[in-house]
């Protein structure tokens, strides 16, 4: 009998352990991966979009292009999550689980920031990548704010990436000594579990004369007056506004009773909720790693080791390591990238390397061979 696993979210994780579970039980799987788009796309492309690098469908993934033994694709919207009986009810029809893997990622409560859905921009959904695209050419003079309206967040390195990026869209059109960049983030450092990528994104922030307000989060925004308000009741006027909103699990998540403080809790060795046979990976639980696609990826790694197991009877010996490799764009056209351990002791530590452009084809090699890995293309 074939083992039926059916997957919800087709991102890093959701794609890692669909592979792996196809390559190493062939035939013996019926496996149903759900996602409500039709494409894939890597997060830091929207970047390239946003700053007019590439188009949006240079950068967007077919999941027709994914042709997998013993896997079926569905492009469905999620409407009702029954951990107990391992049933999923989608806008179509129902679905019966042996092992459900809940890999929905993280979701944006625009509204939990006062003013930020009504005329501010953000750049962290697609939609926001690809307005903005059209916003900056206008923006010509002025202040700028990248500004974190709560914390976590996916890829925390992103908004030092985005002031980074800044710098050189603007100094390309020969506008920067007109704008000024200023960056706010709830942490005392840019990247905290690593000293020496902090040190080396704030150098690289008073090389570029860009302003770090570190511990402060944007608190809401007043479009109509072009300010920003902070956490501690300072205000920071504005030309441009780029924000990352608040994160919050899947609304369908939420409702289903799995979550707890507003996120999935998980066994940390190997993935598993408190439901038999249902493990969750990546954004969406409180494992305590940072919520980033390469972290989704290796627990996808756990958690298949972890069925594939148990449906032959026995016990995986493969423990989740908390590690994961980030890479950091500095502009100028280089990349630095740092390795941290979220589950080491006493504290999270990350090592660094110097950004380079050697760096540049690492990073293109991560993202071309997780789409051969992936898609076969």
């Amino acid at each position: 009998m074939k083992l039926r696993v059916v997957v919800l979210g087709a991102g890093f994780g959701g794609l890692e352990l669909t592979t792996i579970l196809s390559e190493k039980m062939g035939d013996r799987l019926d496996l149903t991966l759900i996602d409500q788009n039709d494409t894939f796309f890597f997060g830091y492309s929207k970047f390239d979009v946003m700053f007019g690098r590439k188009p949006a469908d240079a950068v967007k993934i077919s999941y027709s292009s994914m042709v997998k033994p013993g896997v079926k694709f569905r492009k469905e919207t999620i409407t009702h999550i029954d951990p107990v009986l391992k049933v999923i009810t989608t806008k179509n029809e129902k679905y019966e689980a042996d092992v459900l893997v809940v890999a929905l990622g993280a979701d944006y409560d625009m509204n939990a920031t006062p003013g930020l859905a009504e005329g501010a921009n953000q750049f962290y959904t697609f939609k926001g990548a690809e307005e903005l695209r059209e916003i900056l050419p206008g923006f010509t003079k002025g202040r700028a704010i990248i500004g974190v309206c709560s914390a976590p967040f996916k890829c925390p390195p992103a908004p030092s990436e985005c002031a980074l990026l800044m710098h050189d869209y603007l100094t390309r059109r020969g506008i920067r000594e007109a704008c000024e960049i200023s960056l706010v983030m709830p942490f005392g450092s840019p990247i905290p579990p690593s000293p020496d990528s902090s040190k080396a994104l704030i150098k690289a922030f008073a090389e570029r004369n860009i302003n770090f307000i570190p511990n402060r989060k944007v608190s809401s925004i007043d479009s109509s007056k072009k300010v920003a308000i902070l956490d501690d009741g300072s205000t920071m006027p504005f030309d441009l506004f780029l924000g990352v909103p608040k994160h919050v699990a899947p609304e369908v998540v939420l409702k289903s009773g799995m979550t707890e403080k507003g996120w999935i809790p998980v066994d940390k060795k190997n993935l598993k909720t408190k439901y038999p046979g249902v493990y969750a990976i990546g954004d969406v639980t409180s494992v305590g790693t940072p919520k980033a696609g390469v972290f989704a990826e290796g627990a996808a790694k756990i958690a298949a080791d972890s069925i594939m197991a148990e449906a032959n009877g026995d016990q995986s010996s493969s423990i989740y390591s908390g590690a994961g490799t980030c890479y950091i764009e500095f502009g100028g056209g280089k990349i630095g990238r740092v390795d941290v351990d979220f589950f080491s002791a006493p504290h999270p530590f990350g090592s660094h390397t110097d950004a380079s452009k050697a760096l540049v084809a690492e990073k293109e090699h991560f993202g071309t061979s997780r789409k051969a890995r992936w898609f076969g293309l």
